[in-house]
């Protein structure tokens, strides 16, 4: 049917009605209408799209119900990376941060002008239009890559799967916050509560397992909303200012927060912090804390980023929550590299918007610091996502007969020997891979992707495999049969023969990858590549003492120590020639007599490369013996940028950093190489 007949053009006229009333009543919070006039024009829409299929359009509001469930969340990288903020927690914080920034500028005696919005305790989320159409929804994840949830964002009201208006560039990347209102989530555990389900603990947890759905029905079953508070990617000309950028996305059909506001200088800010907190508990939505942002985008860029922060933004948080309860016993965890861990269990107490029963003690030094016993009241903190923490010790309410707390001479999961270095606070377990509870950690460690990379042995079936004594070292794995593997929980035929032909695979491997998984403290993917690099074999740095370590490049004198400490355990030695028997080998690396050519030199690669990979840019410039780091700073020597490069490109430029281009990069590489 041809768009320009009189019902195509009925449809699209119902459609825009109707997004202009949802942005009246989603967004401004201001129905124009009653809801009776809504459903009307809805039931119009779909009844004419029913009629008429071929005009269905997936922009359009009848297209927002849900889909079919998925089968697991897809990847989405981040073409800018969504960072994180740093932190204020008193006004002397504030005046610190205004301080730098004026510094920075050289404009010391210059009143800054700052946007201030509350910030929301929600999940950060990135969606995509082009051409004023939503393509795409993705979580923040670590900043650089997150889950594809666009069939769930298209279920919530307040994100217009079409942009209102006209002016809009042709790509933006819209960045807010997903969060649930207070009254949605006292609906929502109300209703789970009339069902015999357990409700949720605080609207953070409820919007977040309800954005992480796969199957996005129920998704578009829960009240939740978002609020816009920047701008990634952007293919065209916006405002100056960051509330003059809110504005348009508020005038193109987006929800922002209606207390954002700008003010001039530093007390403005705290005046601003002061009269919200007084505030807080009266809006309609959890807070936990403020966002105070360099209001130019010019002073922005002058301002640039640091880490995996901008230099121009910080979150000045509220004080922390507390709460008073008591400490039922004081226990010891055993963990990976066998760090024994004293952890409070204590009296149940909700703080800070989840129910906390545990607190960890860190180590002997923090209990003796506090004075604590099994026994004691205490105060409990808690703020945001950070973990509960035991504060202070109510010395007055201690009850007669508390004994102070000591640590276990022997290891309380395999009764071997504590042992505690003069130069740490952490006492740790000498049993290692004769300990189970260091057994399971290592053995998930020596099969995961970055090590020996053994597909389908998940961490549930090491648990098994580890409790029903089938395996004791990583060198038991490469024994095991077929007929053990089928009887465990959930494996059958199939699944135990991929699991054998995992096995079998990793044993072709790298000395990099090897050294990775044997799991040595601090030493990580880079160094085991340093190590491999620089000695060639295993044997060249078993035999190594710590001034010899130490000649590898990023090898410092604690590191050294831990390596050296690790080879001369007999029963670390005895694993791995337990490994080479079973049929686990790699190629040594030969070792120039002469320098690597890269060696010495920092780079850095950002954006989308179309001919390698960031692993195989990444992999060929460490094999030269660069250094390749995830941000950009005075000591960087290079940075590679690809498509859709952000900040880190802008960064290296204002820097005066050499950039090159893909295709300069592989010309050099293969220069190198040759």
């Amino acid at each position: 049917m041809s768009q320009d007949t009189p019902v195509s053009q009925m449809a699209e006229h119902l459609r825009a009605q109707l997004r202009h009333h949802n942005y009246q009543y989603y967004v401004l919070d201001a129905p124009t209408v009653p809801d009776v006039e809504y459903d009307r024009l809805f039931q119009q829409l779909k009844a004419l799209e029913t009629d008429h299929p071929e005009l269905i359009t997936d922009d359009s509001p009848t297209q927002r119900v849900g889909d079919i469930p998925l089968a697991s969340f897809g990847q989405i990288d981040h073409e800018m990376p969504m960072l994180s903020l740093d932190n204020a927690f008193d006004g002397d914080d504030m005046r610190a941060f205004d301080k730098r920034l004026k510094d920075r500028l050289d404009q010391p005696d210059t009143e800054l002008e700052y946007a201030c919005e509350p910030k929301l305790d929600g999940i950060a989320v990135s969606l995509l239009y082009e051409d004023g159409k939503l393509i795409r929804g993705a979580t923040r994840g670590d900043g650089s890559t997150g889950e594809d949830i666009t069939q769930n964002v298209r279920t919530i009201n307040s994100i217009p799967l079409r942009l209102l208006g006209e002016g809009y560039p042709r790509r933006l990347e819209v960045r807010g916050e997903i969060y649930m209102p207070k009254a949605g989530f006292d609906k929502l555990n109300k209703l789970a509560v009339s069902r015999d389900e357990k409700p949720f603990v605080n609207p953070r947890n409820a919007a977040a397992g309800s954005l992480r759905q796969l199957d996005s029905r129920i998704t578009a079953s829960r009240p939740l909303e978002m609020c816009c508070y920047s701008v990634g990617i952007v293919e065209g000309e916006l405002a100056d200012t960051h509330t003059g950028v809110l504005k348009q996305l508020s005038g193109w059909g987006l929800k922002i927060n209606p207390e954002m506001q700008a003010v001039t200088g530093v007390e403005g800010c705290l005046e601003y912090y002061t009269e919200l907190s007084a505030r807080r508990d009266a809006l309609p939505y959890d807070i936990d804390g403020i966002v105070f942002k360099v209001n130019s985008l010019r002073t922005q860029q002058r301002l640039g980023f640091v880490s995996r922060a901008p230099r121009w933004a910080i979150a000045h948080k509220f004080p922390a929550q507390e709460e008073l309860t008591e400490v039922k016993a004081i226990e010891f965890q055993v963990g990976r590299t066998g760090a024994i861990t004293p952890v409070a269990r204590l009296e149940p107490v909700f703080v800070g918007g989840v129910t906390v029963s545990n607190a960890t003690l860190h180590n002997m030094d923090e209990v003796e610091r506090l004075g604590v016993r099994a026994g004691d009241s205490v105060v409990i903190r808690r703020a945001g996502d950070v973990i509960p923490q035991i504060v202070s010790v109510v010395a007055e309410r201690r009850p007669v007969g508390t004994e102070p707390v000591i640590m276990p001479q022997s290891c309380p999961v395999c009764d071997s020997a504590v042992i505690r270095l003069e130069d740490e606070a952490v006492a740790r377990c000498s049993g290692g891979l004769s300990c189970p509870a260091q057994r399971k950690e290592a053995l998930k460690h020596y099969i995961s992707r970055k090590a020996m990379d053994i597909d389908g042995l998940g961490e549930k079936l090491i648990d098994a495999l580890v409790e029903r004594e089938l395996v004791h070292s990583p060198a038991d794995l490469y024994h095991l049969k077929h007929l053990q593997l089928s009887k465990m929980e959930r494996m059958g035929d199939k699944s135990a023969t991929n699991v054998l032909n995992s096995i079998e695979v990793s044993k072709q491997t790298e000395l990099p990858r090897f050294i990775y998984a044997l799991g040595i403290r601090e030493v990580g993917e880079a160094t085991a590549r340093t190590l491999a690099m620089h000695f060639g074999s295993l044997e060249a740095v078993k035999a190594a003492d710590e001034d010899m370590l130490q000649q590898a490049p990023d090898v410092g004198p604690v590191v050294a120590r831990y390596i050296l400490s690790f080879f001369r355990q007999p029963h670390n030695l005895d694993v791995i020639q337990a490994l080479i028997d079973a049929g686990v080998h790699w190629a040594d690396i030969e070792v120039s007599e002469q320098s690597v050519p890269l060696d010495g030199q920092t780079w850095v690669l950002t954006g989308t490369l179309e001919q390698l990979t960031r692993s195989e840019a990444k992999e060929r410039l460490q094999n030269l013996g660069a250094k390749v780091a995830g941000s950009v700073s005075k000591k960087t020597s290079y940075v590679v940028a690809g498509a859709a490069a952000g900040s880190k490109l802008e960064k290296a430029e204002s820097l005066g950093i050499e950039v090159l281009d893909e295709s300069q990069l592989l010309v050099r590489l293969a220069e190198l190489e040759a």
